[in-house]
């Protein structure tokens, strides 16, 4: 866990690592603990840190194209990138709900993991996409709005705290009930999907 910091007040920290100097990219933190994680947008200083973590995707929630020196980092270590475009001007533009769906739905998939999300601050768009997947995890609402408001600090927005309370997580929890039940349910999240793709001793591949 020395890898993981907490929350916005460490965002220029630096961890040196067997003579490597990593540093975390901006508002860096653990969502769950070794497969799920959020940030501002990573900077090439940021890659040791981010390659630390042994990534299998980012999810990214700007509009904008990735840039080529990213993409090349997320190429040589097999990363797999989900693009969402949210529009992140300020105010009163609305997070959509069908994109933002989406991304939890990549997001709460195992394969994935760990993932890393981020927009451009790690603010407001991923705040947003974490508050659904705490309202996912059953967390209270006053909870949800609490992280959005601790990452998002004096540039907190109305519209993203109206989307969370009205955000209806029920349409995610149809569709995957079973990736859901096998994440967060299980104790042995990763080892349980293995054995779910472990072919049975005794039959023969076709």
């Amino acid at each position: 866990m020395g890898l993981i910091l907490d929350g916005e007040e460490d965002e220029n920290r630096s961890i040196a690592h067997d003579g490597v100097l990593m540093a975390p990219p901006p508002n860096f933190s653990a969502v769950e603990a070794y497969c799920i994680y959020r940030s501002g947008f990573p900077q090439s200083s940021n890659f040791p840190f981010l390659h630390s973590l042994n990534l299998r995707s980012v999810i990214y929630l700007c509009q904008e194209p990735y840039p080529d020196e990213n993409k090349e980092f997320l190429r040589l270590n097999n990363i797999k990138l989900f693009q969402f475009g949210i529009d992140g001007t300020k105010e009163p533009s609305t997070i959509p709900m069908t994109t933002i769906t989406e991304a939890v739905k990549v997001l709460i998939d195992v394969r994935n993991h760990p993932v890393l999300i981020h927009c451009k601050r790690g603010k407001h768009r991923t705040g947003c996409l974490v508050g659904c997947l705490r309202k996912l995890q059953n967390w209270c609402l006053s909870s949800v709005l609490e992280e959005y408001k601790h990452f998002a600090g004096t540039k907190s927005r109305e519209t993203d705290l109206r989307f969370l309370e009205t955000y209806d997580v029920s349409c995610v929890r149809h569709c995957l009930q079973s990736v859901i039940y096998r994440y967060y349910t299980s104790k042995n999240r990763r080892i349980l999907y293995r054995e779910d793709c472990v072919k049975k001793p005794g039959i023969a591949s076709i």
